[in-house]
């Protein structure tokens, strides 16, 4: 049961608004004097957030060596349930005898006030992301965050700036960062091979249909289940089943999640970004909106970006309403695609997850070959495996916070700018939107109270 470690409604609002009310030193005995785990020692880890993502990354968490899941905070109790479960049945092997301690909570703050634990690992839904990223910093937690970072682009400076402030070691949940084709990818642009790129074309695109994701006429909340809590800083709604259901629902409804480009974005324009070492974008422009889709959802099904930077310009591609996109993924039939596009003076790459090809300009005549190109880009041991051993070494991994504010900002600009209607000048030395005091004010979320935006941060 849940209930020993459960916040009641008066404990709740007794705790700080803004979290935790001043920092915890890590005093685990995972951690030696020098602030790193000694050689033989485990990393006490707890989730916050159990469903879907949630879930794979405990699963991934659990086939580490050196880790020991302490707590499992998620409000649903079918799902906290099931989350424990799994620990206790990966506890049943000899070798992991007494690893694994997992108890259940319901308030993430209370897994923050523990001084045994280390670090956390947050997959809830992305209106949470600021807020509990912002405390566990404040807490001495290190974190693994899943994407999207953020969606604003003041909570993409908070949780950038906390990390920073109270040195913690962070990663970003985009997990195709750490792939073998992504990395090649990243050392194919820096071979110098295509010559100066001057353009990159960014996509993902699917075909709901007019029904989206359909309608659901049961407001009941689950037994069991604190929406207010659920809802936390976001504003107020009837609990609506598809808006819960997991992170394939979450982006059609816009205040939750930011719809599906902070959804698939950091995945895709992760490459380039990261192969042409991008800094924040110059000028942000979006167009669209909810044309087609008539469902339980708010969100746009059509969102087009495009971003410029010195020399170089990014554009993205979300849409609902149709599937195809160029060739990646086959030609026919109805399915999601997604693809980069790169185009150089002397070819252009063609990328995704899994495809990396060069198509040759007439002027690029000399023989190439994929193979020629040298690796120079050190290959990962596994997304979460960096993020231990960063906080291991205290060192960051490849998709800390600092790395992935340039993309997010990027992206949480985006969305200003589609609400706003008009382009976004931002600068990127002073971190802050340039000649539009309108969007700078949006720049910065409402929280519902009692829940409080982090401005100290700004």
């Amino acid at each position: 049961m849940a209930s020993k470690n459960t916040t009641t409604r008066r404990r709740f609002l007794s705790l700080s608004a803004a979290g935790v009310a001043a920092p915890y030193m890590i005093t685990s005995g995972a951690l030696g004097s020098n602030g790193r785990p000694g050689a033989n020692s485990r990393i006490n880890i707890a989730i916050i957030g159990t469903n879907g993502q949630g879930q794979y990354n405990l699963n991934e968490l659990l086939k580490q060596p050196d880790t020991s899941i302490v707590g499992i905070c998620e409000l649903d109790p079918a799902r906290r349930n099931q989350a424990i479960a799994a620990v206790n049945k990966a506890a049943t092997q000899p070798e992991d005898a007494g690893r694994h301690d997992p108890k259940p909570y319901t308030d993430y703050r209370e897994v923050l006030a523990r001084k045994d634990v280390d670090a956390v690992l947050i997959a809830t839904t992305p209106h949470w992301h600021c807020r509990m990223a912002v405390d566990a910093a404040e807490a001495g937690k290190d974190f693994y965050l899943e994407k999207p970072m953020s969606l604003y682009p003041a909570e993409t400076l908070a949780i950038k700036r906390a990390a920073e402030k109270h040195q913690r070691i962070t990663q970003i949940g985009t997990q195709i960062h750490a792939t073998e084709n992504y990395r090649r990818i990243v050392d194919v642009v820096r071979s110098g091979v295509l010559g100066k790129i001057s353009l990159g074309r960014t996509f993902h695109v699917f075909n709901l249909g007019r029904q989206g994701i359909g309608r659901a006429t049961d407001t009941k909340v689950p037994e069991g289940l604190d929406w207010d809590m659920w809802i936390g800083p976001a504003p107020m709604r009837e609990f609506n089943p598809l808006l819960y259901k997991d992170s394939a629902h979450h982006p059609s409804f816009m205040a939750y999640s930011g719809g599906w480009t902070p959804g698939m974005a950091p995945h895709i324009v992760d490459i380039p970004f990261w192969a042409l070492e991008l800094d924040y974008p110059l000028y942000t422009y979006s167009s669209g909106g909810r044309y087609l889709i008539d469902d339980d959802g708010d969100a746009y099904d059509m969102h087009e970006v495009t971003w410029q930077f010195p020399g170089f310009t990014l554009t993205w591609c979300s849409s609902m309403i149709n599937s195809y996109a160029y060739t990646l993924q086959g030609n026919q039939g109805c399915h999601r695609r997604r693809g980069i596009y790169l185009h150089g003076e002397n070819g252009t790459l063609i990328g995704d997850y899994g495809v990396l090809q060069v198509e040759r300009e007439a002027c690029f005549l000399h023989k190439f070959d994929l193979k020629d190109v040298p690796v120079t880009t050190p290959r990962s041991p596994g997304h979460h495996r960096e993020w231990l051993d960063g906080i291991r070494s205290r060192q960051q991994p490849s998709c800390h916070v600092g790395y992935h504010a340039k993309i997010d900002m990027a992206l949480t600009l985006s969305l200003l700018s589609l609400r706003l209607g008009r382009s976004i000048q931002f600068d990127p030395k002073t971190e802050r939107i340039v000649g539009d005091d309108e969007a700078a004010r949006l720049a910065i979320p409402e929280y519902r109270s009692p829940w409080r935006f982090p401005t100290e941060y700004l």
